[in-house]
């Protein structure tokens, strides 16, 4: 069954990305409205402020956070209110970046393409949050590995999962190899709300990295 999107052409948009050059070309697009399109009532987009909330019950809040896919800046906001002070961002969109940027709640922000390797050292992170990008014709499940080689070891990746490409889109499959593979252990995976307006769901991911 096709994700509920209220109606907004954004979002039907962003389910049918072709490739990042759409992706970039959209969010830049979307950048100045973003945040009054997704967290209004219609939408009520709460997945950054649920899954804040699942960092700090995991990791606490003296650690040092890279929010992979940052946009607007929505998960950087709902860390620093909870005491998390110590984040960067990446994202693919420069409009995005600018948003982020004016929030004040990064330590650094820096663009990238989730769907290759990130420019970054193993062992970087005490958390990766990744909210609002393993979903619909964005970032795939390979992304996960890449994603924890970032994380130190006994740190966490906390990550959305949108429900309905959970198992067909292979998360949850790539989730159990890596498990599997000692990379990670799954302290829980939960289904939470994700944009509660439209009812859509999502998995919550807390993977400790070993």
């Amino acid at each position: 069954m096709a994700t509920s999107t209220g109606g907004d052409p954004h979002l039907e948009r962003a389910y049918t990305l072709s490739g990042p050059d759409d992706a970039r070309a959209l969010y830049d697009e979307w950048a100045p409205t973003y945040d009054a399109d997704l967290t209004g009532e219609t939408q009520g987009y709460v997945a950054p402020t649920v899954t804040a909330d699942a960092v700090v019950a995991a990791a606490g809040t003296a650690v040092e956070v890279l929010d992979a896919g940052c946009g607007t800046g929505l998960v950087g906001a709902a860390l620093h209110e909870r005491g998390v002070t110590r984040v960067d961002g990446v994202d693919l969109s420069p409009g995005m970046l600018e948003r982020a940027r004016a929030t004040g709640v990064y330590r650094d922000l820096r663009e990238a393409d989730l769907t290759a390797a990130l420019a970054l050292p193993d062992d970087t992170y005490d958390v990766v949050v990744c909210v609002g990008t393993l979903t619909h014709a964005h970032v795939g499940p390979s992304a996960l590995a890449e994603f924890t080689r970032v994380v130190r070891p006994g740190g966490y990746l906390v990550a959305t999962v949108l429900d309905d490409v959970w198992e067909s889109g292979g998360y949850r499959a790539e989730v159990d190899r890596l498990a599997a593979a000692d990379v990670f252990e799954a302290v829980s995976i939960e289904i939470a709300p994700y944009r509660a307006g439209q009812r859509v769901d999502c998995r919550l991911l807390v993977l400790r990295v070993r």
